[in-house]
């Protein structure tokens, strides 16, 4: 298994995207850690885990708090003995993030906090418990926005995506000689109830939207996770500072 004994912290597990890399990275041997704010779902992944044969436990965790990050991060030391691979998951997209002048403080605000406070306070955490054995992996989840401008904006998303990219390349450098590599994965548009219900309400919206994508379609969340498996393993030990565009070729479109 590619991830065999590996102790793999995922933030934002108990739903979307989280949710399918904690049970395919489970499958593939890793012991799961489950971060995640809402306990009814958080345990529910943790048991769906354990139920398939695999490793998991649930521990409650606000990764915009620093107090709640700090317990999560020692009650996983407690359970497993150490972190392999830390995967920054846990992000929002809110609908009333448009351009900066029609923007408000409080949005801006949300969208900063989990999306990069989040990512600052797990590595925080986690980062010193790698260093102890001078071996790990970050995997943190950017955007194909942060590479690209749009007539159609979400600035605070797409500034924390920025944000995402420069922290992952900082963490790369100070790190990699003490043995953490870390890596970004910047997903094109996702298959998620919440692209389908905001972005695409209508036929005519998706035919716009997919009309710049190569692919021809939306992407599905097991093709970032499956890049994830990747930089989580030790397939990836030479790969360090990557920003890996994981879109169907939407940023190299010109048209």
């Amino acid at each position: 298994m590619r991830l065999a004994d590996k102790v793999c912290v995922i933030t934002g597990a108990g739903g979307g995207m989280g949710k399918i890399a904690a049970k395919m990275f489970a499958k593939e041997g890793g012991k799961i850690a489950v971060f995640e704010l809402n306990e009814e779902r958080g345990q529910a992944t943790a048991e769906e885990i354990k139920k398939a044969g695999g490793e998991a436990a649930f521990f409650g965790c606000n990764v915009t708090d620093e107090e709640s990050v700090k317990r999560a991060v020692a009650g996983t030391v407690r359970e497993y003995g150490q972190i392999d691979t830390l995967y920054n998951n846990a992000g929002i997209m809110i609908e009333e993030d448009h351009s900066v002048i029609d923007t408000s403080v409080d949005v801006w605000n949300k969208v900063m906090d989990v999306n990069v406070k989040g990512i600052f306070l797990a590595s925080k955490f986690v980062i010193p418990e790698m260093l102890k054995r001078e071996s790990g992996s970050i995997i943190n989840i950017a955007s194909f926005v942060a590479q690209m401008g749009c007539s159609v904006p979400q600035d605070a998303y797409t500034a924390s995506k920025g944000a995402v990219v420069s922290l992952t390349k900082s963490l790369a450098i100070q790190f990699r000689p003490k043995g953490i590599r870390t890596n970004a994965i910047c997903p094109g548009p996702i298959e998620t109830p919440l692209l389908m219900e905001w972005l695409v309400k209508d036929e005519e919206a998706k035919k716009v939207r997919l009309g710049r994508q190569p692919s021809g379609r939306f992407g599905k969340p097991e093709d970032i996770v499956y890049c994830a498996m990747y930089l989580a393993s030790n397939e990836s030990d030479w790969t360090n500072g990557a920003i890996l565009n994981v879109d169907g070729g939407i940023t190299a479109n010109y048209f």
